[in-house]
């Protein structure tokens, strides 16, 4: 893809600007690190453009603070004092999610799957509504993988979404369907790691 442009245009129909501004289905999967980072700075872009973000992290403990998840909060307040960029709502499967009460979870032994698939049934519904014109799942591929939301529905239900809505799903060992029904897919692959020489993760590059 030279320069932005497309090395074929294929015979489906649609106008130049129809085809362009297609809503996409994106994964970031692999084994390197920053495939959630990417998706935060897909996002980032979202927001300039006034469309709503929403995030759903579906693997990260709620005592895990990561540093985009204070920037986008202050960005959701600079929306609302300003009126620049757009809403943003984030969503943590590792405190209960916020729109149902945590008492309801306690109610079941196996509370990370239930807690996955009471996400997707909200991010079901945020489709079927079109609330958010850019949707970060962030390490979404695991439910998928673990047997608790079943691959089949997902694509279904994203080939089905109604208006302008992007999707990203980030995480390891994207299934082989979900890869095929995506329209941009990006593997991280690893060439070099400051922890293969010992060195921990740092503030500002891991959180």
């Amino acid at each position: 893809m030279p320069k932005g442009f497309p090395t074929t245009v294929p015979d489906d129909g649609l106008t130049t600007r129809q085809r362009r501004n297609r809503p996409l289905l994106i994964v970031h999967t692999g084994e390197m690190k920053g495939k959630s980072t990417a998706a935060f700075g897909l996002a980032l872009r979202a927001w300039n453009q006034g469309w709503p973000v929403g995030v759903f992290q579906f693997v990260k403990s709620a005592k895990w603070k990561v540093g985009e998840e204070a920037a986008f909060r202050a960005l959701g307040r600079v929306h609302e004092h300003s009126g620049e960029g757009a809403p943003v709502e984030w969503h943590k499967m590792g405190e209960g999610w916020s729109w149902i009460q945590r008492e309801r979870l306690d109610e079941d032994a196996d509370r990370s799957a239930r807690d996955a698939r009471e996400g997707w049934a909200q991010i079901k519904r945020d489709l079927a509504a079109e609330k958010f014109g850019c949707y970060v799942l962030d390490e979404f591929t695991y439910p998928m993988t673990w047997g608790w939301v079943e691959v089949a529905e997902v694509i279904e239900t994203l080939a089905d979404r109604p208006g302008h809505q992007h999707v990203i799903i980030t995480g390891r060992g994207a299934d082989p369907a979900l890869i095929q029904a995506a329209d941009l897919v990006v593997e991280m692959t690893k060439i070099k790691h400051p922890m293969d020489a010992g060195q921990k993760g740092q503030r500002g590059i891991e959180w």
